[in-house]
């Protein structure tokens, strides 16, 4: 028993001293010098392919969906896009997905790859370098593949899903919210949200940082509907404000303030309005534009409509939670260290987080999106208050 035992630490022993002299070996007078990697880019490209791309892949349409938040039909659709962008000069930022050849003759990686690795970042909140093992890239590759996948993004689809809403537009969001949440003239909620700032520079902590937060954060304003489309963001307001100084700055009302915006009047209780409101809590201030509960309800119709009120300005809520859990990348703070940086990432986010909704064909505003209210549901606001009086 004592000579195995004996045995067992010699070869233990041989085996430590084996990898020390492996370590000694890489460096070279004491100067850690960079150590080439071969990756096989063809195999990861054959993988990932035979797994979700090629006919008779391994995975479904639904694995598909769940991993990279999106289904295959939306990823091809933003390749080909990104691809196929032609402007003179092209962005170098576009460039980057282009499969070119070095001065060796090396083919670069092709952008299934590049695009797949920008994903799983934002879906799983990876770092780059945890996509060496299955994709074969360089944590400076996965890096750079994310930072230029968001500025393209930004780009090709800034313009039509964060756009302000038509007069077409806002005829349909009249019509569901008023059939969903029975509030003729409701545009959305407007609401905001922090997202923490790991990288935050010492010199800026003091103005990002709030009594209820005990790390840095930047905040994002946004507007949702009952379908969860996202109709207005605005982000990068320090994290020490509150809901109302971010209203100060955003650019919300500025096309009502240029005579931009389109007059869509609607009819509430007989009496006519001349454009629409946004659902909002107690801090906002008592503009015609903000509908809020009341603070006091001193009779049922009141108490009533502040319950009312209160549920339906969940959607935004809702959106928020859906934004986070899709993109995982909004739970975890931010590992950037520029402010502009985390813009894209945010705003990246969220265009993707609607072209998905436009996708799975629950947008109010571009179709027919079927809901059949309760029979029980008063058409009226005389008519809903008086039955829950009664």
């Amino acid at each position: 028993m004592s000579s195995c035992s004996s045995s067992s630490h010699d070869d233990y022993t041989n085996y430590t001293l084996n990898l020390l002299d492996q370590v000694d070996d890489s460096s070279d007078d004491g100067v850690n010098s960079r150590r080439y990697v071969r990756r096989d880019h063809y195999d990861a490209h054959n993988r990932l392919m035979d797994d979700y791309f090629n006919e008779g892949c391994k995975y479904t349409e639904d694995q598909f969906k769940r991993r990279f938040r999106m289904r295959r039909r939306v990823f091809l659709r933003v390749m080909n896009d990104i691809l196929s962008y032609d402007v003179n000069p092209l962005p170098s930022h576009f460039i980057w997905f282009h499969r070119r050849q070095d001065s060796r003759g090396m083919w670069s990686i092709i952008p299934h790859l590049k695009i797949t690795a920008a994903l799983r970042q934002l879906a799983y909140g990876y770092t780059p370098d945890a996509l060496d093992e299955y994709l074969q890239m360089s944590e400076r590759v996965g890096r750079e593949s994310l930072l230029n996948f968001t500025m393209c993004i930004i780009d090709l689809y800034n313009s039509d899903y964060l756009r302000e809403p038509s007069s077409h537009d806002i005829q349909r969001l009249y019509e569901a919210h008023e059939r969903i949440h029975g509030l003729p003239g409701m545009l959305g909620s407007i609401d905001c949200m922090h997202w923490a700032w790991a990288k935050c520079s010492v010199a800026w902590r003091g103005q990002y940082m709030r009594g209820d937060h005990s790390h840095p954060t930047i905040m994002l304003e946004a507007v949702a509907s009952y379908d969860n489309w996202i109709w207005h963001a605005y982000f990068g307001v320090a994290g020490s404000n509150n809901d109302l100084n971010v209203l100060n700055t955003s650019d919300l009302f500025n096309s009502m303030l240029n005579e931009d915006m389109p007059d869509v009047p609607f009819i509430a209780n007989g009496v006519e309005y001349k454009r629409g409101y946004y659902l909002a809590d107690e801090i906002y201030p008592t503009w015609a534009s903000f509908v809020k509960g009341f603070s006091s309800a001193v009779d049922e119709k009141r108490t009533y409509f502040s319950r009312q009120q209160a549920a339906a300005r969940k959607d935004v809520e809702r959106t928020f939670g859906i934004l986070q859990g899709r993109w995982h990348i909004l739970q975890q703070p931010a590992r950037a260290y520029a402010r502009n940086q985390m813009r894209r990432l945010m705003y990246t986010c969220i265009i993707q987080h609607n072209i998905i909704i436009e996708d799975n064909d629950y947008n109010l505003a571009e179709n027919d999106w079927v809901y059949e209210p309760p029979q029980h549901i008063q058409r009226t606001w005389i008519e809903r208050c008086d039955a829950r009086a009664r």
